[in-house]
């Protein structure tokens, strides 16, 4: 995989409400730019939306004089929604995710009964990315890495030697992620997990969240090199059996994430709510004991 490529600026944007990492890549000043897993803030009680973490990434972009070239996703969010739809009415710009959103897409449009006319294709994406596409940014490009076990759809972005996982691993004092979710697969992710550890020790992985423990300050950016040595899940001593065992037993016992059932709808449509009703009012399905 190339490497060449100088280090690009990235500007990091927490949410702390959903413990999540979003992203600005770009080369400087007035240069395009890239937003990752951008946040649109929600609030399970009352059923509203907000753009204040989405509006951080906005003022970035705006101060700096870039353009907003694409909007890209490491997977569909079970944790928080998106807010592709909302930078894209603002700034403009390409939204992008995996091609494999359709197996996502497939499983929740049944879940959720969604009618005929939501389309399981994925076009309410602008661009689907299969594994190592390279698309273009300015002077540089970035590559779509496939990284599924975490979710089908799940990809990592490489850009020289930054590489943006999403939620395939953690910071090591935390481990990896589950894998209990409709059409999640202990072993694809310990897979996955080997292709990124497979790179030069000294690429930077920047994580879409961070669970720290008491005592540690949320952290984004880690290394190969410290998550083959120091990963609590899959360090190198760390076989696929023993990773798989301990993934299953583990899920097992994980509660479901607050908001997987509001924000999987609005992920699926490409961080679009869907759409209103005759009162002018946009809702959000509540399967019960569905999942």
């Amino acid at each position: 995989m190339p490497t060449d490529q100088p280090h690009p600026n990235i500007h990091a944007v927490f949410d702390p409400a959903t413990w999540t990492f979003s992203y600005v890549v770009h080369d400087g000043p007035s240069s395009p730019c890239v937003v990752i897993d951008s946040v649109l803030n929600y609030d399970p009680k009352s059923g509203r939306t907000q753009t204040h973490s989405a509006d951080q990434l906005i003022s970035y972009i705006r101060d700096n004089q870039l353009t907003l070239q694409w909007i890209i996703e490491t997977h569909a969010h079970a944790d928080h929604l998106s807010a592709a739809g909302y930078l894209k009415k603002t700034l403009g710009g390409k939204t992008a995710i995996s091609h494999q959103i359709t197996q996502v897409q497939q499983v929740f449009k049944s879940i959720y009964n969604l009618p005929a006319a939501f389309q399981s294709d994925g076009s309410q994406f602008d661009h689907l990315l299969v594994d190592q596409e390279q698309l273009p940014l300015g002077a540089r490009h970035f590559i779509a890495l496939a990284v599924p076990g975490h979710t089908p759809a799940c990809m990592a972005y490489q850009f020289g030697e930054a590489v943006f996982v999403g939620d395939t691993l953690f910071m090591p004092d935390v481990g990896t992620a589950r894998c209990d979710f409709p059409g999640g697969d202990a072993h694809q992710l310990y897979a996955s997990i080997r292709r990124l550890l497979s790179l030069p020790k000294q690429t930077r992985l920047y994580l879409c969240h961070d669970y720290p423990p008491a005592g540690r300050a949320p952290a984004f950016v880690t290394t190969v090199g410290e998550q083959c040595a120091q990963n609590i899940h899959v360090r190198d001593t760390i076989s696929a059996v023993e990773f798989v065992q301990m993934r299953k037993h583990r899920d097992a016992g994980l509660e479901m994430p607050v908001l997987i059932l509001p924000s999987i709808q609005v992920n699926i449509r490409a961080g679009e709510l869907p759409p209103a009703e005759s009162n002018g009012i946009a809702y959000l399905k509540i399967p019960l004991n569905a999942l």
